[in-house]
């Protein structure tokens, strides 16, 4: 038995120690927003913040946000956009969006730790992959967000 903090709810998962968080989330508490993409840690698809730190959850073990705060794409900006929500509804980064929430999860926990980033810092700090190839707008976006555009 696990307990896993999530978005403030506390559920008690009956889950193997090592399965991946990721599908602890989305099968088992049914938060769907989170999404499977490489399964091996590598495109960030499935990034949520743990303990506010941008994780990678599809091969983060539930063993290892056992009793940790875990926030994903659902609860980001709580009742309003979060910063990065709304620059990116601005200035429509999407294409396909399948890689959005794990873009903006990575992109929140990036600003939280930078929040007037270059350019130059963005590119090194976003190693999520986007198949559509949106990084130029996924950048603008962060920028705005972090408030230097």
């Amino acid at each position: 038995m696990a307990v896993l903090k999530i978005n403030g709810e506390t559920h008690n998962v009956d889950v193997p120690a090592q399965m991946p968080l990721l599908w602890a989330i989305r099968d088992v508490v049914g938060l769907t927003g989170t999404k499977f993409g490489c399964g091996e840690g590598l495109c960030g698809c499935c990034t949520v913040h743990i303990d506010g730190a941008a994780t990678r959850s599809c091969i983060t073990p539930v063993s290892a946000a056992d009793g940790k705060d875990i926030l994903t794409i659902e609860a980001l900006g709580g009742d309003k956009l979060h910063a990065v929500q709304q620059a990116w509804v601005d200035l429509q980064v999407p294409q396909c969006g399948y890689c959005q929430s794990g873009q903006l999860m990575a992109a929140a926990a990036f600003l939280a730790k930078t929040p007037h980033p270059s350019d130059d810092d963005i590119a090194a700090a976003m190693t999520n992959i986007c198949r559509c190839c949106t990084y130029g707008r996924i950048r603008k976006a962060i920028a705005r967000a972090g408030g230097v555009s």
